[in-house]
C-alpha cells in the first residue's frame, strides 16, 4: 500500500501529546487533584530513602546502597514525566506541543532510567543472593568497588538501550502526523507514527524488552527460588524471618515493576490498544513508584530505625563502620 510521495516522509515539526485532553474537564481537574499528592508523596518517599542511606552509617552497606541508588533513579524518573503530564490535565483541550528534540530527549530519558532500574534490580537480586546463600565471602565478594561497578554497568546498559532505540525510531520518517496519543513521548506511541517498514524497530522493542525485563525477572526468581531454600532450611527462627521479609520486599518490588513494564512494551504494536496503554500508564507513572519506598519503610527495620535516629535525640557514640563509600 502507498503512503503518498517520499516528499512527505518527513519529521512533523511539533509533536502534540494529547493525554487526557478529550476528557471531561472536571474529570481532568479531579485526577489532577488526586495524582499531585501521589507525585509529592513519591518524590518525598524516595528522597528520604535516598537520604537516610547517604547520611546514616548504619545503613552503608551493599544493600541500602543499591537501594539509595534505585531511589535516586526513580526521583530521576518521576521528574521527567510527571510534572508535564500534570500540567496537562489542567491544559486547554488539544494536547501539548514539543518540539522533536524535546520528544525524543523524553523518550530517551524515560527509556534510560527505566532501563537502569531494571538492571539494577537484578544487582539488588544478586546482593541478597550472595549474602544469604554465601554468607561467609558476602563481605569479600560484594566489595565497595563491586557495588560502584554493578551501578555503572546498570545505568550504562540502561542508556545504550535506550539511545539505540531512541535512534532506531527517530531514524524513521513520519507521515501520519505528529500526535502522540499516549501521556509523554512513549515509545510504541511514537512508533505508530512512523512510515515504512517498522519491522526492525519492532524487533528492537522486543528485544530491549527481552534484555531488560524477561532475562532480569527470570535471573531474580531462579535466585529468590534459592534464597528462600536455603532461609527455610538453616537459621534460626528471627534469623529466618528478618532474611524473609528482606527478599519479600525486594521481590514484591521486581514483580510490581517487571509485571506493569512487561504489560505495557512486551507486545507488537498491532496488537496493543494506544487508549488502554494510557491508562496503565497512570499505574505505571504514578502508583509504582510511590509503592516502592512504602514497600521498604514500612517492612524495613533498619529504615525504620536510621529515621528515628535522624529525626531524634542523637545518641552519642553510636553508629557503624561504613561498607560503602
Amino acid at each position: 500500500m502507498s503512503h503518498g510521495p517520499a516528499v512527505n516522509w518527513t519529521a512533523p515539526q511539533e509533536f502534540v501529546i494529547l493525554g487526557f485532553s478529550g476528557w471531561p474537564p472536571g474529570l481532568r481537574v479531579l485526577l489532577f487533584t488526586l495524582l499531585l499528592p501521589l507525585y509529592l508523596a513519591t518524590l518525598a518517599g524516595n528522597l528520604l530513602i535516598l537520604g537516610l542511606a547517604v547520611v546514616d552509617a548504619a545503613l552503608h552497606t551493599p544493600m541500602y546502597f543499591f537501594l539509595g541508588a534505585l531511589s535516586a533513579v526513580e526521583v530521576a524518573y518521576t521528574l521527567v514525566l510527571t510534572p508535564r503530564m500534570l500540567a496537562g490535565f489542567l491544559l486547554p483541550p488539544g494536547g501539548q506541543a514539543v518540539g522533536p528534540s524535546t520528544c525524543a530527549a523524553q523518550m530517551g530519558l524515560f527509556a534510560a532510567l527505566g532501563g537502569s532500574e531494571c538492571l539494577l534490580l537484578a544487582a539488588m537480586a544478586l546482593d541478597r543472593y550472595l549474602a544469604i546463600c554465601r554468607p561467609l565471602d558476602y563481605p569479600r565478594l560484594m566489595t565497595a568497588g563491586l557495588c560502584w561497578g554493578l551501578l555503572a554497568s546498570c545505568c550504562a546498559g540502561g542508556s545504550l538501550l535506550a539511545l539505540g532505540l531512541t535512534t532506531a525510531i527517530f531514524q524513521l520518517p513520519f507521515c501520519h502526523g505528529g500526535t502522540v496519543n499516549h501521556v509523554f513521548c512513549d515509545l510504541p506511541a511514537v512508533l505508530v507514527l512512523a512510515c515504512g517498514n517498522r519491522d526492525l524497530q519492532e524487533r528492537v522493542l522486543l528485544a530491549a524488552c527481552m534484555l531488560l525485563l524477561v532475562l532480569p525477572l527470570a535471573l531474580i526468581l531462579l535466585s529468590y527460588t534459592r534464597v528462600l531454600l536455603v532461609i527455610l532450611g538453616v537459621g534460626g527462627a528471627t534469623g529466618r524471618r528478618k532474611a524473609f521479609n528482606t527478599v519479600a520486599s525486594h521481590l514484591t518490588v521486581a514483580v510490581l515493576h517487571y509485571g506493569c513494564a512487561t504489560a505495557m512494551y512486551a507486545r507488537p504494536l498491532r496488537s496493543r490498544s494506544l487508549e488502554d496503554d494510557k491508562l496503565v500508564s497512570l499505574i505505571y507513572i504514578n502508583l509504582t513508584p510511590l509503592l516502592y519506598p512504602a514497600i521498604y519503610t514500612l517492612r524495613n527495620r533498619d529504615v525504620q530505625g536510621a529515621l528515628q535516629r535522624v529525626v531524634g535525640p542523637r545518641t552519642p557514640g553510636t553508629g557503624h563502620q561504613a561498607d560503602v563509600t
